[in-house]
């Protein structure tokens, strides 16, 4: 029994490093999530999702009250979808590489160990790091193939003439299904950026905690709306 919790110990202890970068890394992208929650709560045009939401409400009431667009209504959505499924289709290449990679484990860990100079090597963690990557892209395609559902159906919904007075058929329902299928479609894309620390967590744990900062970096000047852009909608709201 003793030894038993000994192993245990040992065994938490030999992956403290793992652990510890592991739980910075997912702290700092919930904090960086919560940040970017209560900026848009105090300006609703702080970042460009924000700003795409309007753009694309805007854009519905256009196509549905001009009733001559119908064709650049369905190029439109068309696009969207054709880059969801292409996003979706290479989630789906990158599960199966995943797979294939952890079958030959065994043969490329002592290469892809060669930096990992303080994190675990235990063959148990090399397993959970490539879950770890698997529930990341099933998160990305499941992501999108939600946003390619709900773009078909907007397809339907916004060619519905205004005059039928359809009260589950206006802009205003259309635009919030339009939105749903772009929050779906930024979800799959915030699953791609995440794949970058869980790429580094296989090289060792040091490695990951700095790709996450330096991809939380990078994401703040993606999701950063433009001052000028900003204040034009603001104050046409």
């Amino acid at each position: 029994m003793s030894s038993d919790l000994g192993n245990t110990l040992n065994l938490f202890s030999s992956l403290r490093y793992d652990l510890s970068c592991l739980l910075a890394s997912v702290l700092l992208v919930i904090a960086y999530h919560l940040f970017l929650r209560r900026k848009i709560k105090k300006n609703p045009t702080y970042t460009v999702q924000a700003i795409n939401q309007i753009a694309r409400t805007a854009w519905v009431e256009t196509i549905m009250h001009d009733g001559k667009k119908d064709v650049l209504a369905v190029q439109t959505l068309r696009n969207s979808t054709m880059a969801a499924t292409f996003l979706a289709s290479t989630s789906v290449l990158l599960i199966i590489g995943v797979l294939t990679l952890s079958e030959q484990g065994g043969k490329l860990e002592t290469t892809w160990h060669a930096l990992n100079m303080l994190g675990a090597k235990h063959p148990e963690l090399w397993i959970i790091k490539l879950i770890c990557l698997l529930l990341d892209l099933f998160v990305a395609f499941f992501s999108f193939s939600m946003s390619i559902r709900v773009f078909n159906h907007v397809g339907y919904m916004i060619n519905v003439p205004l005059g039928l007075n359809h009260k589950m058929i206006t802009p205003a329902h259309v635009a919030t299904h339009l939105n749903r299928a772009g929050r779906f479609y930024s979800i799959g894309m915030r699953a791609y950026y995440f794949l970058v620390p869980l790429v580094f967590w296989l090289f060792g744990p040091y490695f990951m905690l700095a790709s996450t900062i330096a991809l939380l970096l990078a994401l703040y000047r993606i999701d950063r709306a433009p001052k000028l852009l900003a204040n034009d909608y603001r104050d046409h709201e």
